[in-house]
């Protein structure tokens, strides 16, 4: 891998990074402005084979985080950010990125609970949902802070760039 790749990929994941725990925002100009570099870094690095492959793994690696945008549970700025993630990496190398963002998250909101970052009202209300048929989900549900709410919100943004790192630089990566 170039060393010129290497380094303005760790810079791009690191200014996400940086407006995502700051601003709790992925700017477009770095989202959708990464993916376009990665596809026509992948067109003139390689060939339309390459720009393809970009594209797919672009598309199938935003599939994860369709659903919960449209629950209003992701930002449309971790759709972005994971789709130039996925172009970044190719084909072939989304189901490694996204097994590493998939645990990459689940650390960091299991540490950001931990050292109360986090409102963990919200995961106590899903548990008794689950496992407690005397919970009053309504009057659980309305005792919620709002989903706009900073306690309520994990910069994904963070394990997406952990994820999209450790599938490029991992000595044997996986797929």
């Amino acid at each position: 891998m170039p060393y010129a790749f290497a380094i303005t990929v760790s810079l791009w994941l690191l200014a996400l990074c940086h407006e995502d725990l700051r601003h709790r925002r992925l700017p477009n100009a770095l989202t959708l402005g990464g993916a376009a570099v990665a596809l026509v870094w992948r067109l003139g690095a390689g060939s339309w084979p390459a720009f393809l492959s970009g594209l797919c793994g672009g598309l199938l690696a935003a599939l994860l985080l369709i659903l919960p945008f449209l629950l209003h549970s992701a930002g449309g700025g971790d759709v972005k950010m994971l789709f130039a993630a996925g172009a970044v990496v190719g084909q072939g190398g989304v189901l490694g990125l996204l097994l590493y963002v998939s645990l990459a998250g689940l650390a960091l909101a299991l540490l950001f609970l931990v050292f109360g970052r986090v409102d963990r009202s919200r995961l106590v209300h899903y548990a008794r949902c689950v496992f407690d048929w005397r919970y009053d989900r309504r009057a659980g549900r309305a005792a919620l802070p709002p989903k706009t709410s900073e306690k309520a919100r994990v910069p994904f943004g963070l394990a997406i760039a952990v994820g999209t790192w450790l599938q490029l630089f991992m000595p044997q990566g996986i797929a």
